[in-house]
């Protein structure tokens, strides 16, 4: 399937055809779609997170617009705050956690885009994290057992 890039502006708050996913708690609103990368802006309430997991296929980044997110990459606590720039090589093991008392906007990124926009259109409501787990794995997303 070929997906190209139009030319245009997104204006803020809107979405690829109005879309808007909620995957356990968290607003996604993909913004850009192509083959070569996939893009869409978040916001994680507080308490909200992705536990650790790996993208064997894609390279991801995170632009922190507003808070605070704490980390953990390839193994080490880390942090990122508004203006910030977290980048996450393939393969790499990370999590995402709001531990803040206010919300968090962000705006991802992965390249190339391989299924994640399909995953999360898979995952939209689902309220079992063991099933979205469970769906995840058929997108190339292996998310890591609890440490322990």
């Amino acid at each position: 399937m070929t997906i190209a890039i139009t030319s245009g502006v997104m204006r803020a708050g809107q979405s690829i055809d109005g879309v808007v996913w909620n995957i356990l708690g968290q607003t996604y609103r993909p913004v850009q779609h192509s083959e070569a990368s996939f893009a869409f802006d978040t916001l994680f309430p507080p308490g909200t997170f992705v536990p650790p997991h790996v993208h064997p296929t894609q390279d991801e980044y995170i632009r922190v617009l507003e808070g605070r997110f704490e980390l953990m990459l390839d193994g080490k606590d880390s942090f990122a705050e508004a203006g910030d720039l977290v980048c996450m090589p393939m393969g790499v093991p990370h999590g995402i956690f709001n531990r803040s008392a206010a919300p968090v906007r962000a705006l991802f990124w992965v390249a190339p885009s391989r299924g994640l926009y399909e995953l999360f259109t898979r995952i939209d409501g689902v309220p079992d994290p063991a099933e979205v787990v469970r769906i995840a794995a058929d997108y190339e997303v292996t998310f890591l057992p609890p440490p322990g």
